[in-house]
């Protein structure tokens, strides 16, 4: 079995204008390709509340600090399609041509203050912007009731919900949970770049995540926690530490103490690649328990 795949916005169009005239019901699920089991929940998770899925692929160049992370960033279309038809009907593949999602005379740039500044915002300038821009044009292509994001790339995900709230965009955000190797690493088209002995020593990351999740919930101080959990990753082989920082879950603020629920959330180097991860933290009173295959992240 195939899936439909689609090049320009007429095309994509087209076939909503059907599916909306049979009344069903569009979800989009946006990713740039390189596929993994993490992009295919979320394409499980959208079949599962609408009637037709639409999954992008698009590498977008407007999202990407440098040019050769950019060229770097692996392009599997074949597989993609491929993994796709494996999961169910319903689903249409839509891949842009990057000079049809900016033309030369592309002169508009979406841009969300606040939850986009410090983490990622900070090591990566107008990252955001290039996210919220592709973001908005996607949902404007497609006219899709429900977006798919996954919490991995938490402070993302409040990026696009603030987009939306923002601007009235008529289409609903539904986060998914990160989903995890076997041994806790955090699925990411990345993960492909680290070396054998790399790819051994990164679900250490996670680890030192819930270990400092943990004695957060027990009420140990923030600072004193953040501190060891740092050097405890420095000492387990990680290059460099970009960001390890508390923030709350509803908004990103940056919290000195635990008094509500937060999110545990880090970049890291590890050779050449650069890793994300995040942890759930709960006060004492919300608390649950800790599954090392599936993190609540």
């Amino acid at each position: 079995m195939s899936i439909p795949i689609l090049r320009t916005v007429a095309e994509l169009r087209s076939i909503v204008a059907v599916w909306r005239r049979e009344g069903l019901k569009v979800a989009l699920v946006p990713t740039m390709g390189a596929l993994h089991d993490g992009h295919l929940s979320l394409v499980r998770a959208a079949l599962a509340k609408a009637d037709r899925v639409i999954v992008t692929l698009f590498v977008n160049p407007k999202q990407f600090n440098s040019l050769a992370d950019l060229q770097a960033y692996p392009r599997t279309e074949h597989d993609d399609a491929a993994k796709l038809a494996s999961v169910g009907a319903h689903i249409v593949l839509y891949a842009p041509d990057a000079l049809d999602m900016y033309p030369k005379s592309f002169a508009t740039t979406v841009s969300v203050s606040g939850v986009s500044e410090g983490l990622c915002g900070a090591f990566r300038p107008g990252h955001f912007d290039g996210v919220a821009t592709v973001v908005t044009k996607l949902f404007l292509q497609t006219g899709a009731d429900l977006a798919f994001f996954g919490e991995k790339d938490f402070q993302q995900l409040h990026v696009v919900r603030q987009l939306v709230r923002d601007l009235d965009v008529p289409i609903e955000i539904v986060a998914c949970p990160t989903v995890r190797e076997s041994d806790g690493l955090a699925m990411s088209s990345r993960n492909v770049r680290l070396r054998e002995a790399e790819r051994q020593a990164a679900p250490r990351l996670a680890e030192i995540l819930h270990e400092a999740s943990e004695q957060l919930t027990d009420g140990d101080p923030v600072a004193r926690v953040l501190a060891v959990a740092r050097q405890t990753i420095l000492a387990a082989g990680f290059e460099r530490v970009e960001y390890l920082e508390l923030r709350a879950d509803e908004d990103l603020m940056p919290m000195a103490a635990l008094d509500r629920p937060a999110r545990l959330l880090a970049a890291i180097w590890l050779g050449q690649t650069r890793l994300i991860d995040n942890v759930s933290v709960r006060p004492r009173q919300n608390a649950g328990a800790f599954n090392r295959a599936t993190i609540a992240a």
